[in-house]
């Protein structure tokens, strides 16, 4: 079955298929009906960042040029939180040292700047964050003031708190004929994968599931059809988020980089 849907993260056109030939068959008749040509690329991979340690920083934001200034100064610590549990903020002022109309901007800076990401573009994640302490002016203070300096408090304080990029991991079920099962584990190996389990389907077939990155199956159906010779079939789903080995992360932020510049 063909299927078509605009990913909101990427804004990407992603469509998916039973295999490429599957696809190419939709596209072709796309260009016979009504004269459409579609450019083809391997889809992006929604990693996210997040932090392995806790940390604290200042972010502080003062600005005069004639009249008004703007002046905000916050505290903050950040510390990793359980896998899925998302963002927190947590509000530890005593005595006023920020005042309480200020703090909600200090959390909206801090979350845009996150959603933003910090340390390869993409979105941050498990994170939960303190302000405790800060100071302010009483003239030149303001929200926006106070947003400027929650985006520059979490921005330092990610610099040292351990940050890593996180990968989308897939549960994947493979079923083949029973001879090619030693060459398809060891393409499941290179990929990055683990072998969770095996159990024989029918006669002659087994069936192999895995946990594979998702970045190591963006072309495998071609790779499982050239292993079997035709004979195989998979289906996949997320599974959780993990850890991207670093060699592979510096690859990653890297390009994000230049991807960046060239923009």
């Amino acid at each position: 079955m063909i299927s078509f849907h605009r990913d909101e993260e990427t804004a990407e056109m992603i469509l998916s298929g039973m295999g490429q030939v599957h696809i190419e068959v939709a596209l072709s008749k796309l260009k016979r009906k009504f004269g459409v040509d579609v450019d083809m690329k391997t889809p992006k991979i929604p990693y996210r960042e997040t932090i392995r340690k806790p940390s604290k920083a200042q972010g502080k934001y003062k600005k005069k040029s004639g009249g008004k200034g703007k002046y905000g100064d916050c505290w903050i610590t950040i510390e990793p939180q359980e896998r899925g549990k998302g963002f927190e903020f947590v509000d530890k002022i005593v005595g006023g040292s920020v005042p309480r109309q200020y703090i909600p901007a200090v959390e909206k800076g801090i979350a845009d700047k996150m959603k933003e990401g910090i340390i390869a573009g993409y979105p941050m994640v498990d994170v939960k964050a303190t302000i405790f302490d800060g100071s302010y002016h009483a003239v030149d203070s303001s929200e926006m003031a106070f947003k400027i300096a929650g985006s520059m408090a979490i921005k330092k304080a990610v610099a040292t708190a351990s940050p890593v990029l996180l990968e989308p991991v897939m549960k994947v079920e493979i079923v083949i004929p029973e001879e090619f099962l030693g060459a398809v584990i060891g393409d499941i190996n290179s990929r990055r994968g683990k072998v969770q389990g095996m159990d024989s389907q029918g006669v002659s077939n087994q069936k192999i599931e895995a946990i594979v990155p998702m970045a190591e199956m963006l072309t495998y159906a071609n790779q499982l059809q050239s292993i079997t010779s035709g004979r195989g079939m998979y289906s996949m789903e997320f599974f959780q988020y993990e850890e991207v080995p670093a060699h592979i992360a510096q690859k990653i932020i890297d390009e994000r980089a230049k991807d960046a510049k060239e923009e």
